[in-house]
């Protein structure tokens, strides 16, 4: 089930991110060095943006993205995961985070999402590249926000 965040799965959200971050990818990011996760109500959804949570039959967090509003055409796509023993086709929770991202994003007027991912992260490029997105260099990004650049690939996608 996909649902919009509330600030009651906070621990579990950050839980969730670190551990596919650190663990699985061994991408070495900390907590501080991402503070949009420690208030997603302030850093996503009061600023014109939105995040969603997946749950399990038993309620549990087990897939998170974040869509963070950087002006009226541009939006960053943030906070993609999904436990792995969540993931695949069989259970079509990543497709469903973000059929709900993109429906938001389109309903908003935004024209253009543009997200960084870990160069190791290679099943989300495939991911991102099967819906449409263009891996682009990091100096024609069509904004600057702040990301950990962990050997980061970007990728845009226009939503027109």
């Amino acid at each position: 089930m996909i649902i919009p965040y509330h600030d009651k799965y906070r621990e579990h959200v950050i839980k969730l991110i670190l551990y596919v971050q650190n663990v699985e990818y061994q991408v070495g990011i900390r907590v501080e060095e991402q503070p949009d996760i420690l208030d997603i109500q302030m850093n996503y959804i009061n600023n014109g943006g939105n995040f969603w949570v997946a749950l399990n039959d038993n309620e549990e967090v087990v897939g998170t993205i974040g869509l963070q509003k950087e002006n009226n055409e541009v939006a960053v796509l943030k906070k993609f995961f999904v436990y792995k023993d969540y993931r695949g086709k069989e259970y079509g929770i990543g497709t469903d985070l973000y059929k709900e991202l993109i429906e938001f994003a389109k309903k908003n007027g935004f024209s253009k999402i543009v997200l960084d991912t870990p160069a190791k992260a290679t099943r989300s490029h495939s991911f991102y590249k099967k819906v449409g997105f263009m891996e682009i260099d990091k100096k024609d990004l069509p904004i600057q926000y702040d990301f950990s650049d962990r050997d980061s690939l970007i990728f845009e996608l226009n939503l027109d």
